[in-house]
């Protein structure tokens, strides 16, 4: 099956999609970083990139998308997301970097059978419900487009008179779903939570929801403070044994052994990877794996346990990582994570290297989508249009 890719970044949502059988036909980014970035991995023989098209750096507002049309299963992205997100300036519809119109654009040229795109939570608060709503009305009827002159909110509102009318759509329409993922739900070592919407073309008569999540705070918190299970697989200490205690307060309400997974724990993810500061030699030897001097902890900006998911690795404002992307040390102390340590907690693959400068490079890490949370996504709607496809052989 093949896919569209805008607003790639990384690639984290991109690799994630190749890994669950889609090839791409098209990448589009406007970052010269990030280009060079996924040039660099299709040069360097990542499988999933390997086979990817040569980017195209260019603005996505100056992509004509129709010689896509009817051409490709898949249009997936993730709109930037500084619009909304809790570190921007929350300017949404009035912020010149909201694409989420030529998201819609895309779908409407190319018509593809399903799309995926993704945001940051904070498009679910309060102070943009409509725009939330707006956003889905339009992935529901790309056809009805913003007329000149006419302003969001009132095409808002001719949208849901038409969602609402009793009159049956014949135009191009989609059953959009939308749901706040916890990635660590999903077995990646971090909390980080994005909107993620998937629609399908109503034509198709899909009916599809989001894979059911796998793993728990409370099998992690069961394989730690009662079985002991972990400690002892990491091969930690008494001594250096640590949970915080609202967590233990928690774990102790908990009266049988949970069925899911133990959620992934920052030990889980840099298992096998030398210390970049007590060991720099080493480290030295790995892609990305050196040590950024110059953390310390501040009110709001306390780093990650390494015994719990990773807090949501952050672009940063105006460039500057946020001040989250630390690991403590059970002796309280902390560091940066290098760029490799980063990318095992985006679940990108350790022979995928990153270009630019460290900040950059934290920057092309922040913005990303977990590998492993797209490849789940994508693989349930690529088995769902697997389905569709058969059943509509057989008729």
């Amino acid at each position: 099956m093949k896919s569209v890719e805008l607003f790639v970044g990384a690639g984290g949502l991109g690799i994630g999609v190749s890994n669950a059988g889609f090839m791409p036909q098209a990448i589009i980014e406007w970052d010269k970083w990030c280009c060079d970035t996924i040039r660099e991995n299709r040069n360097g023989g990542v499988p999933a990139v390997v086979k990817w098209p040569e980017p195209s750096e260019c603005d996505v507002r100056t992509v004509d998308f129709h010689p896509y049309e009817d051409r490709v299963e898949l249009v997936t992205g993730g709109p930037p997301c500084q619009p909304f997100s809790l570190g921007g300036r929350h300017r949404a519809y009035d912020d010149e970097r909201d694409m989420w119109p030529e998201a819609v654009r895309a779908v409407r040229e190319i018509r593809p059978k399903a799309f995926i795109f993704e945001n940051v939570k904070g498009l679910t608060r309060a102070s943009f419900a409509s725009y939330l709503s707006y956003i889905v009305q339009q992935l529901t009827y790309p056809d009805i487009t913003r007329r000149n002159d006419e302003h969001w909110e009132d095409h808002l509102s001719r949208l849901e008179r038409h969602h609402t009318g009793n009159k049956r759509s014949t135009g191009l329409t989609y059953r959009v779903v939308c749901r706040v993922l916890n990635a660590a739900d999903y077995g990646i070592p971090q909390r980080r939570e994005r909107i993620v919407f998937v629609g399908f073309r109503r034509d198709l008569g899909i009916e599809w929801s989001f894979p059911e999540e796998t793993h728990s705070v409370d099998a992690l918190l069961w394989s730690q403070l009662r079985s002991g299970e972990y400690w002892e697989y990491h091969r930690v200490p008494k001594r250096e044994r640590q949970i915080g205690s609202r967590l233990q307060d928690r774990a102790m309400k908990i009266g049988a052994q949970p069925e899911a997974k133990a959620w992934l724990t920052v030990r889980d993810a840099l298992r096998g990877l030398p210390d970049p500061e007590l060991e720099p030699k080493k480290s030295l030897r790995i892609h990305n794996h050196r040590f950024q001097s110059g953390a310390r902890a501040y009110p709001g900006h306390t780093g990650s346990p390494l015994d719990e998911p990773a807090k949501a690795l952050k672009a940063g404002v105006h460039g500057v990582p946020g001040g989250e992307n630390m690991l403590v040390r059970p002796n309280g102390t902390v560091r940066y994570f290098t760029v490799r340590e980063s990318a095992r907690l985006q679940t990108f693959p350790d022979d995928f290297v990153f270009h630019g400068a460290w900040s950059e490079t934290m920057r092309q890490l922040g913005n990303a989508v977990p590998v492993e949370l797209g490849a789940i996504i994508a693989r349930s709607v690529r088995k769902h249009l697997m389905f569709s496809a058969r059943a509509n052989r057989l008729q």
